[in-house]
């Protein structure tokens, strides 16, 4: 069961943390909206308190985190110092509709399951739910619930910098996402942005086989806006998808 310190004055604001690879996101929610979001670099960890405290007080602290034991140990130090307990969310068998298909639950990220979380309670029907970030995470949702299966990927940015440092010619330098390249950026970019896509169409064929044909991509990260150029199926762009799926939790527990 969770466990949370109740901050008498804000009992129903929830501060919700998404740790990820390269950024902590935080958003407070009031049970309607966000009134508050920041984020800081995930090296920064030491400044999250900084970043987040003129937004409180809230009732209480829940977080995602996929960035490792230092970057938990400075969300807790950050709670604590705004006099919060911060219950931190795994991976499970099923919660608010959403059923896993993982043989270990727990082993399935925390980003990933509130993502599909968020993504199950925000659209109706067969889904593809893709977090675009460091790691490109393409994961397939039923409309009963039910997560099927996903797949991780190198995001655009780490095709790029894979290209940089393992090629002699072929250096790092910011491209367009376009057709037909007919430059060295723009090919980088392109083909990094095209190739996240095709995994993406290769989850659709493969929910379209099964009987629950994809009518929609919930797309999330810092890299969502690179990639969409190269979807093929409608999208939708949900800048807070995690954060909007640890506050649903937070009041479902």
């Amino acid at each position: 069961m969770f466990s949370f310190r109740i901050v008498k004055n804000q009992p129903g604001t929830v501060l919700a943390i998404d740790a990820g690879n390269t950024r902590i996101k935080w958003g407070v929610h009031d049970g309607r909206k966000w009134t508050g979001t920041g984020a800081v670099e995930s090296g920064n960890a030491a400044q999250l308190q900084e970043s987040f405290h003129g937004a409180l007080p809230a009732g209480q602290a829940i977080a995602s985190n996929v960035a490792g034991p230092s970057v938990q140990a400075a969300i807790e130090s950050a709670c604590r110092a705004a006099s919060m307990t911060v219950t931190f969310i795994r991976g499970e068998a099923s919660r608010l509709g959403v059923t896993s298909s993982y043989r270990d639950p727990a082993q399935l990220g925390a980003d990933r399951w509130v993502a599909l979380v968020a993504a199950h309670t925000a659209r109706p029907g067969h889904k593809l739910v893709i977090n675009a970030g460091t790691a490109m995470t393409i994961d397939a949702l039923a409309a009963d619930g039910r997560f099927l299966g996903g797949v991780i990927v190198p995001g655009p940015a780490l095709m790029r910098r894979s290209l940089d440092h393992g090629t002699a010619a072929l250096r790092e330098a910011r491209g367009a996402v376009v057709e037909f390249p007919d430059n060295t950026a723009d090919a980088i970019a392109t083909g990094a942005a095209i190739a996240g896509a095709g995994a993406a169409d290769r989850m659709a064929q493969a929910m379209a086989a099964r009987g629950t044909p994809a009518g929609l991509i919930i797309l999330s990260g810092g890299a969502a806006r690179e990639i969409a150029p190269a979807l093929r199926l409608p999208y939708e762009i949900h800048e807070n998808l995690v954060l909007d799926g640890l506050q649903l939790i937070a009041r479902s527990a």
